[in-house]
């Protein structure tokens, strides 16, 4: 086995763990939550929006991790040639740390929404839409963005990082953490309203958890001309309309 081959079984071994931390972190909250914790809750504090930031910033690692493992390695790649040749490079950790940074930034404002959807009735304790119209409206307004130009261009950055991490790539912590900042603004051009449906499906819902984060995987790592994004569009679309009909 070569120091390369090593390396990168280290770096996915480690994300590994990582990332079953944070769903066993879930698993806990959410059996909280089952045996009363936030359902029993008439009005949230700021204590109960802060545990709700760390929920999200937990859940972003469990759910967004896995999609950007193919871009750390090809960071690592990169920067070991760039070793090779003598130029000192930061490990592949700050790049990670600058992606994660982009999500827990978003955990920040979906903390928030949720706070500011319970107190205006769209959402239960549990965090599940509990508006016919407010819950259609997430899987149209999802739909609509998984067919514009502005997700065609991120999600193809997240199926193909490789040529913006080389031409980017410098040496340095900074660089590092910047790219992995990059990255992460691309990921989330790409996913922003599919996070949306969890409003939908239950923020605390494992098993919707899961789903979604199954799906923003799979769309990541299939070829750009299976146009999954369009199709799924489409379809969300039309489950929503659906949806609101029945209701």
């Amino acid at each position: 086995m070569t120091l390369h081959t090593r390396d990168q079984l280290l770096i996915g071994f480690a994300l590994t763990g990582v990332v079953a931390l944070a769903w066993a972190y879930l698993y806990a909250v959410s059996l909280d939550m089952d045996l009363g914790g936030m359902a029993s809750m008439h009005a949230w504090t700021l204590l109960d929006v802060a545990l709700m930031f760390v929920m999200w910033a937990v859940m972003m690692v469990g759910m967004m991790v896995p999609s950007a493992v193919r871009a750390v390695l090809i960071y690592d790649g990169i920067a070991r040639r760039a070793d090779a040749q003598g130029t000192p490079v930061a490990a592949a950790s700050w790049f990670v740390a600058g992606y994660v940074l982009v999500w827990t930034l978003f955990s920040i404002v979906a903390a928030a929404l949720q706070w500011a959807l319970v107190e205006c009735g769209l959402l239960s304790q549990m965090a599940v839409s509990v508006s016919p119209v407010f819950g259609a409206g997430l899987l149209i307004a999802a739909g609509v963005y998984q067919l514009t130009s502005w997700k065609d261009r991120c999600l193809k950055h997240c199926q193909s990082p490789a040529m913006y991490l080389a031409q980017r790539f410098k040496p340095g912590v900074a660089n590092a953490v910047g790219l992995g900042i990059g990255h992460g603004a691309y990921c989330l051009g790409c996913c922003w309203l599919l996070m949306g449906l969890l409003f939908f499906g239950g923020v605390m819902n494992l098993v919707w958890i899961a789903a979604v984060a199954a799906f923003i995987l799979l769309e990541k790592m299939l070829p750009a001309t299976l146009r999954l994004a369009r199709v799924t569009g489409v379809i969300m679309i039309v489950s929503g309309t659906l949806y609101l009909g029945i209701f």
